[in-house]
C-alpha cells in the first residue's frame, strides 16, 4: 500500500520523513519515506499490511542534521570557506552518532588537520558511514502528524466472482398431478463443481428459511398461489420457524452444514441472504407485534414500493423497540456465523436506519472480522454512499442500467474515482428482478458485453443463474424475468445447453480465468477511461506497476467494447500511454485474452469489433 504525505519546513535545511505503522497487535514498524520528485515536498513509502484488523499510522518529520551539514560541507569545503568551522560542526554531530567503527573512522579523519580538506570530506562519504547515518539519522525538531486508522479486511471483502442460485430449483421435479418435489441442499450440491469450474468463488443463496403461506404469491407475482406454488423465499417465516430456521423443503441444519462443506471443497464460499422482513406467519409477529407498524384499522402494514406491493411481507419498524430488534438480529447473524457462514447479502438495507447497520456491522466485526456484508440497495446515491460509509464491505450499483458509452464512461469514473475511497462496487449483470431491455433485445452479444464489462471494470462482480443460458424473456411491461424464479421452481438443463453450444459458460470461465491471471483486474482505483472516435466503442484500461503485481513485471490491460449489440463497428482508439506505464509514442505488443490474437499497437489504433462474433477486446500488454 502506498503512503504519501506533504512535508516541508522553513529555510533550506534538509529534512527526513518516516512512516510509523502500527499493526492490529500494537507492534510499530518504521519505514523511511522518500521524496517523490526533487523539491516536490511529496514523500512516499510502500508497506505491506499483512494482518486483518485496524491499523494506525502517523508520519514523523524531522530536521536531518547530518544531511544538512554534509550538503553545506560539500559546497563550502571545495571553495575553502570556513573549513575548520565546518569540520568542527561535523565533529559535534558525529559525537551524537554513537561509537561504531565507521563513526570513529570519520571522527579521526575530521580531527586530522594534516589532511587536505577534500580528503577529510571524502572520509565522511565512506559507504559504511553513509549506511549508518541512513539507518539512524541524526535528527532534531521532530514533529508528528495526527494518527490515522486503516481497516484491513480479507481479500474476499474486495475481490470476488459471485454466482447466485436457488437451491430449490436444482434437482426439482414435477409430478404428473402438477405438484413439485423441491430441490434440496443435497441436490444443489451437485451443481457446485460446475459453478466452481466456471471460476466463481462465492455462491450466493436467496433466503433459505421457512416460507409463509399467508398471502403467498403465485407465478409471476400473482396475488393468489396455488397449492403447488412454493412462494417467495423473501416472505420469511412460518410455523417451521423464522430467520434462524431452515426451510424444511431444503433439508435440515445438518444438511446445510454438509452443503457448506461441499462448497468449501470446491473453493466456493457461501453467502446467504439477510432479509429483515417477515411473512405474516413469522413467529415474531405473535411474539413481538411491537416490531411492526400497526395501521389505524388495526392491521399490520405490509411492504410497498409503489407501484409494487408485497402483501406477503411485513417490514420491521425499528422505532418501536430498537434495542429488542438489535439484540435479536445480532443473535440471528451470530447463529449463522457459528454454522460457518461468513458472507451476507443484505436485502433492502436502505429501508432500515443507518445507525442500525453501523452498530450491527461493528458488533459482528468486533468478534468476527472476516464477516462480509453486501448492500443490495438500488436507491438514491446519498443513501447508497452512506450505507457504504456505515460499514458495508460491498454494494450493488446502477451498473445494470448503464448501457450506452456516455453512461458507462460516467459510471466507471464514479466507481473508480469519485466513490472509491469508501464504496466497493459489486457489478451484478442481472438479478431475478432485473432483466433490462439491453439484455431482453440484445441477444448473445449483449450478454457477452455485460459480462466482460463487469468482470474487468470491478474487482467484484456477479451473475444470477440462467444468465449463461441467455434467458431474455421478460414479463410483459416489466424488466423482470418471465416465470420469475422468486415465485416458482425453475430447473434448468445446463449440460444440454453446453452440449449444443447454447451456453455462455465457456465465456464466463474465460473471464474468471483472465481475472485470476491479471492482478490489475483485482484493483478498482487503477481504471482509466480512454477514448475512441465511435459513439458505441467504449475504451478503458487497467494498469498495475511492477511493485504491486507480485510478479516483478507490470500488468496492463486495454478493454475495448462494442456496446451496440446489433452492429459491426470500426474506429480509431486513442490511448494515454502514461496511464499504462508506457512512454508517449511507444510501440508495444498486445494479446487478446479471449481469442489469443496478437497485435502491435501504439497511441492510435484501428479496431473493428463485430458484435455477433467478437464484441469485446481484452488486450494484455506485453512489457519488454
Amino acid at each position: 500500500m502506498p503512503f504519501e504525505a506533504t512535508v516541508f519546513r522553513e529555510g533550506h535545511d534538509l529534512i527526513g520523513v518516516d512512516l510509523l505503522l502500527i499493526d492490529p497487535d500494537g507492534t510499530q514498524t518504521q519505514y523511511r519515506m522518500t521524496e517523490i520528485a526533487p523539491n516536490s515536498d511529496r514523500w512516499r513509502a510502500l508497506a505491506q499490511l499483512r494482518k486483518t484488523g485496524t491499523w494506525h499510522f502517523r508520519v514523523q518529520a524531522y530536521s536531518d542534521d547530518w544531511a544538512t551539514w554534509l550538503h553545506k560541507a560539500e559546497i563550502k569545503i571545495p571553495l575553502h570557506q570556513d573549513v575548520e568551522l565546518v569540520f568542527s560542526e561535523g565533529l559535534h554531530l558525529l559525537e551524537r552518532a554513537g561509537k561504531s567503527k565507521p563513526v570513529k573512522d570519520a571522527i579521526a579523519a575530521l580531527n586530522d588537520e594534516e589532511l587536505r580538506g577534500d580528503s577529510r570530506l571524502l572520509a565522511v562519504h565512506a559507504p559504511k558511514l553513509a549506511a549508518a547515518m541512513a539507518a539512524r539519522p541524526l535528527s532534531s525538531l521532530a514533529t508528528l502528524s495526527e494518527q490515522h486508522s486503516i481497516l484491513v479486511e480479507r481479500e474476499r471483502a474486495g475481490v470476488g466472482s459471485w454466482y447466485e442460485l436457488f437451491p430449490r430449483s436444482i434437482g426439482a421435479t414435477q409430478n404428473k398431478d402438477g405438484s413439485w418435489r423441491s430441490g434440496t441442499f443435497a441436490t444443489a450440491a451437485t451443481r457446485l463443481p460446475e459453478v466452481a469450474a466456471m471460476g466463481f468463488d462465492v455462491l450466493y443463496l436467496p433466503p433459505i428459511h421457512p416460507i409463509g403461506t399467508s398471502f403467498r404469491k403465485g407465478p409471476n407475482n400473482t396475488l393468489e398461489a396455488g397449492p403447488n406454488d412454493p412462494g417467495s423465499p423473501w416472505a420469511i417465516g412460518s410455523a417451521a420457524g423464522g430467520h434462524d430456521a431452515i426451510n424444511p423443503d431444503l433439508g435440515t441444519v445438518e444438511d446445510f452444514v454438509a452443503f457448506l462443506k461441499v462448497a468449501a471443497a470446491n473453493n466456493l464460499e457461501v453467502a446467504i441472504d439477510l432479509a429483515l422482513q417477515c411473512s405474516p406467519d413469522h413467529p415474531w409477529v405473535k411474539q413481538h407485534p411491537e416490531w411492526f407498524t400497526t395501521q389505524p384499522d388495526g392491521s399490520i402494514a405490509y411492504a410497498e414500493n409503489p407501484p409494487k406491493k408485497y402483501q406477503d411481507i411485513y417490514p420491521l419498524n425499528f422505532d418501536n423497540d430498537p434495542i429488542g430488534i438489535r439484540s435479536e438480529v445480532l443473535r440471528v447473524v451470530n447463529y449463522w456465523v457459528g454454522l460457518g457462514v461468513k458472507m451476507f447479502r443484505v436485502d433492502n438495507p436502505h429501508t432500515k436506519p443507518l445507525d442500525f447497520w453501523e452498530w450491527l456491522i461493528f458488533e459482528v466485526g468486533s468478534e468476527h472480522p472476516d464477516v462480509v456484508f453486501l448492500a443490495e440497495a438500488f436507491t438514491r446515491p446519498a443513501m447508497m454512499q452512506s450505507l457504504a460509509g456505515a460499514g458495508f464491505q460491498q454494494s450493488y450499483t446502477y451498473f445494470t442500467w448503464r448501457n450506452t458509452k456516455p453512461e458507462l464512461e460516467e459510471f466507471l469514473v464514479e466507481i473508480s474515482d469519485e466513490w472509491s475511497a469508501f464504496y466497493r462496487p459489486n457489478l451484478f449483470v442481472n438479478t431475478p428482478d432485473i432483466l433490462t431491455e439491453y439484455l431482453q433485445f440484445g441477444g448473445p452479444a449483449a450478454y457477452k458485453v455485460r459480462a466482460a464489462l463487469a468482470a474487468t471494470a470491478s474487482p467484484t462482480w456477479g451473475v444470477y443463474s440462467g444468465y449463461e443460458l441467455f434467458e431474455d424473456v421478460a414479463r410483459p411491461g416489466s424488466e423482470e424475468n418471465l416465470d420469475n424464479e422468486k415465485f416458482q421452481f425453475k430447473p434448468r438443463d445446463f449440460a444440454k445447453a453446453e452440449r449444443v453450444g447454447a451456453s455462455l459458460a465457456p465465456y464466463l470461465t474465460q473471464l474468471n480465468g483472465i481475472r485470476s491471471a491479471h492482478p490489475a483486474l483485482r484493483q478498482l482505483r487503477n481504471l482509466a477511461v480512454q477514448w475512441s472516435d465511435d459513439d458505441s466503442m467504449l475504451v478503458y484500461s487497467k494498469y498495475l506497476p511492477a511493485e504491486f503485481t507480485g510478479t516483478g513485471t507490470p500488468d496492463g490491460l486495454i478493454i475495448v467494447a462494442n456496446v451496440d449489440p446489433h452492429s459491426v463497428r470500426e474506429t480509431t482508439v486513442h490511448l494515454d500511454l502514461t496511464k499504462l506505464g508506457l512512454t508517449p509514442g511507444a510501440v508495444y505488443d498486445v494479446v487478446d485474452q479471449i481469442t489469443g490474437q496478437r497485435f502491435t499497437w501504439a497511441e492510435h489504433n484501428y479496431v473493428r469489433l463485430d458484435a455477433f462474433t467478437q464484441p469485446v477486446h481484452i488486450l494484455a500488454i506485453e512489457y519488454r
